[in-house]
């Protein structure tokens, strides 16, 4: 999401105290000597893929006496501070100096740690320091433990075994006394073993269903297939067979259009148990309501396919250049929640886009016609925190919030009892990234979303636009082996969320970061795209907060979209268009978990990054700085709201750097056009500065620059306006700016792009972060009639220490626009679009480069 600033919040695992569930573990006695397995190699058998190795029964998920804790037990395993990077090679930030160190497995998680050591296990190795240090590939995989001692395993060692094991490593001194024991981070030597290219997911014959999942650590894998959607009894529960790390099996052509399950026998770092997980496919293509199985589902099938679905690719609009793009910012909800042109049983979903001639199809249209090229749609994946089943949502009387004043608390009252059991939510929240959502759907089960979700590409396709998918693959909504809405962390605990270095799991993005540093977790996000490409026929993708990807990943993806043709994958590839937030922040910054896609590392790969210096320069301060602090567009020394900016000077100061910021934008913040500064000087967009002496422009080309001023996050453009400007000023004056801050946007060099409604003075009451606040907030009027100012006190919980200075703004009746505003400023917008359109570039897409400029 543009710009939110999330602050971690607590979750299970990311303290130990709460993470623990309290056991019953009995412990197994310990082997009677410690086994030093390069002088005992006969004992290597005991980790032997034999059959009845790993088919023991998972332990209790509870128990009705709690495990009292001391220091030196439970607690220290449930930290994961080593690192297993290669087969050989343990990573740890131990010195031993006199002391030894050693691994421990145990096939059942029976380990457990005392004063004199590790107890419960199976196999105990000791460890030799490799004084040579860790190789400088680790390093480059895993840059944050560069410093980390390496302690090698005998090369012999049955990793591939050992793996499904709970693992610990633990440090004594030359007495014997344990000093230190952690549990083990498996990514690395996962991905050196078990790095697969084969097929994954459910796969369709003219006879049979295959079903492949790599999960390299389980012991036992499942598939419970069922008729029904919800509820009843397995049809069959059918046992899959392990090769290097894949589960695969094969079933019946009649298993198509059922629903299936994966039992997931394997160990889990944040119970410290082995835990029977019930998971969706991580590559499935259809779902249930609300995710609870997987469906069978041939996307390839003819059924599926509206009429002309096959020749969709023909028919998209011509794009010479993505110089020429222009990108309308929309959420599929706002779009016609609260359109009366639009059939009821339509309304906040995919089918309201197929319809010819409702308000908001013919305000698409009006904008296509004037040179929108874009749709970007805000998440559409299977996503939580919106029922899937329409039944179940709750509403508020509108007629009711309409009679409040416009200023008044109620509304929002009213509108928070009830936000997390309405229709609505951003749906930043991933599930499943490979499913269209079941809550814009008619019927969220079988295969209606699918055919539905097409539809209204067709339909957008037929008015000339091209569709781009908000992609949020740096973060997953849930965790754990228990939470219905995990999925991937029940597959393979520990290796698809990045974890820090206690081995707990790094939330800077809000929550449950994932870690595209992970050879399997890469290849995924590009499948998953490929899969969009492909099957729904998209033509971009908006990666959310796209600096916590590596910029491997995204050079990967775009390489791999690009080589799609109408011959190979039925698209055109090379006119995809990606694009993402380049912030560098959190546990990835200045590339701390490897060179990652931040504004600066993407620039040179084509792909687009937000420009939030030009977005600053024009709106004032930024969405985290005083909420009164003005720009270039509303008002700086020339308007004054009061704010105390500084002195004049400063301000003239302020207002001359805002300016050469903006023509640094105006240019797609390249880094090497030059400009004459407010000081007379010339100088390059790289070397004029801002934000702590951070350069303005990093820009190669034209198309790595999206310059915006407005996104769905924060307040919408008018409302910021209204905000920083002085409450003197007329409505007039508002709407102009407004025009004014848009026209820039449309006339730059790069990428514009807008939010839905800021041609239409769009209000969201002041709403700073309107993701959960509802169609009472979120409204879009396409008629034209309301920009949805003065509706309330916008929620609470993000917007209270504001409401001093939002409530006068929102009980005076001056700062509401009238229709006849609206009319205008959509005009004005159409207008300025087409100036663009008429004479932007008529580039070739593989010629763009900064030598075209």
């Amino acid at each position: 999401m543009v710009d939110v600033l999330c602050v971690p919040f607590p979750v299970l695992q990311s303290s130990p105290s709460l993470s623990f569930k309290p056991r019953l573990r009995p412990l197994i006695p310990p082997l009677r000597r410690r086994l030093h397995l390069k002088s005992n190699p006969l004992l290597f058998p005991l980790f032997s893929s034999s059959p009845s190795f790993f088919k023991l029964p998972p332990r209790c998920s509870s128990s009705p006496m709690p495990l009292q804790l001391s220091s030196l037990s439970q607690d220290r395993l449930l930290y994961s501070r080593a690192y297993w990077v290669t087969k050989t090679i343990i990573a740890w930030n131990v010195d031993v100096v006199e002391g030894s160190c050693y691994l421990y497995a145990s096939k059942v998680a029976a380990l457990s740690v005392t004063d004199n050591g590790i107890q419960g296990h199976d196999l105990e190795i000791k460890l030799e320091e490799d004084r040579s240090g860790l190789h400088p590939y680790v390093i480059e995989k895993f840059p944050h433990i560069r410093d980390y001692k390496a302690f090698k395993l005998p090369p012999v060692l049955d990793a591939k075994n050992l793996v499904k094991c709970q693992l610990a490593v633990a440090e004594f001194n030359s007495q014997g006394k344990c000093r230190n024991a952690t549990g083990l981070q498996l990514p690395g030597v996962l991905d050196e073993l078990f790095s697969y290219d084969g097929p994954l997911g459910a796969f369709y014959s003219a006879e049979a269903v295959s079903l492949c999942l790599w999960a390299p650590t389980a012991q036992a894998v499942y598939a419970h297939i069922y008729k029904d959607p919800v509820g009843g009894s397995p049809l069959e529960i059918i046992p899959l067979e392990e090769t290097n790390g894949v589960w695969s099996t094969k079933g019946p052509k009649s298993w198509e259009g059922c629903y299936y399950m994966y039992e997931v026998s394997v160990y889990h770092p944040s119970t410290l148990h082995i835990e029977k997980c019930y998971a969706n496919d991580p590559y499935a293509r259809g779902l249930s309501a609300d995710g609870k199985r997987t469906l069978f589902v041939n996307l390839h099938a003819d059924d599926l396919k509206p009429e002309g679905w096959n020749e969709l690719a023909d028919m998209k609009s011509d794009i010479l250049s993505f110089s020429d793009i222009s990108i309308y910012e929309l959420h599929i909800r706002d779009f016609s929640a609260n359109d009366d042109t639009v059939n009821a049983d339509f309304r906040g979903g995919y089918m309201a886009f197929t319809l010819k001639d409702s308000a908001g199809v013919l305000h698409l249209k009006k904008l296509s016609k004037a040179g929108i090229t874009h749709v970007h749609l805000l998440p559409t994946f299977q996503f939580a925190a919106v029922d899937d089943e329409k039944e179940n949502w709750k509403y508020v009387d509108s007629k009711i919030l309409e009679k409040l004043p416009p200023d008044s608390a109620e509304q929002q009252e009213k509108i928070t009892a009830i936000q997390d059991d309405d229709a609505y939510n951003w749906g930043y929240n991933p599930v499943l990234w490979g499913v269209p959502k079941g809550s814009y759907s008619s019927d969220p089960n079988g295969p209606c979303r699918i055919v539905e979700f097409r539809k209204m590409i067709q339909a957008l396709t037929h008015i000339g636009l091209r569709v781009v998918l908000d992609v949020v693959y740096n973060h997953l909504h849930a965790n754990g082996p228990f939470d219905k809405d995990s999925v991937l962390d029940k597959i393979v605990p520990g290796y698809y969320l990045r974890r820090n270095t206690d081995g707990f799991i790094e939330n800077s993005t809000c929550v449950n970061n994932t870690a595209s540093e992970h050879y399997m977790v890469e290849r995924l996000i590009v499948d998953d795209l490929l899969s969009w490409a492909i099957n729904y026929k998209v033509d971009g993708f908006r990666f959310d907060l796209m600096g916590h990807i590596m910029k491997r990943t995204m050079v990967k993806a775009k390489d791999a979209l690009c080589s799609l043709t109408k011959e190979r994958g039925g698209v055109d590839g090379s006119r995809i268009y990606i694009y993402g937030e380049g912030w560098d922040f959190g546990e990835v910054a200045k590339n701390g978990c490897g060179i990652n896609a931040s504004q600066f590392n993407i620039c040179g790969t084509g792909i687009g990054s937000f420009n939030d210096r030009i977005r600053d320069a024009m709106l004032g301060g930024s969405p985290f700085g005083p909420p009164l602090q003005q720009g270039f567009v509303t008002g700086l020394l020339l308007e004054p709201n009061g704010h105390d900016h500084g002195t004049k000077d400063v301000e003239k100061a302020m207002l001359a750097s805002a300016k050469d910021h903006i023509q640094v934008g105006l240019a797609a913040n390249l880094r090497d056009f030059v400009l004459t500064d407010f000081e007379g000087k010339e100088r390059k967009g790289s070397e004029v500065l801002c934000y702590g002496g951070t350069p303005v422009g990093y820009a190669l080309c034209p198309t790595e620059t999206v310059n915006y001023v407005s996104a769905h996050d924060n307040e919408t453009l008018f409302d910021i306006i209204s905000l920083k400007t002085p409450v003197g000023i007329s409505v007039e004056d508002r709407c102009r700016m407004n025009h004014f801050a848009t026209s820039i946007i449309a006339l730059t060099q790069g990428i514009p792009f807008f939010h839905a409604g800021d041609e239409m003075l769009r209000s969201k009451s002041l709403d700073r972060d309107s993701y959960n606040s509802g169609d009472w907030f979120n409204r879009l009027d396409f008629t034209y009639n309301s920009n949805n100012w003065g509706v309330g006190l916008p929620p609470k919980q993000k917007n209270e220490n504001s409401w001093p200075l939002i409530q006068p703004r929102l009980a005076d009746p001056s700062f509401k626009p009238q229709r006849s505003h609206i009319l205008a400023a959509v005009e004005n917008f159409t207008d300025v679009l087409r100036i663009r359109n008429e004479y932007g570039s008529t580039t070739p897409v593989h010629q763009v480069s900064l030598a075209s400029l």
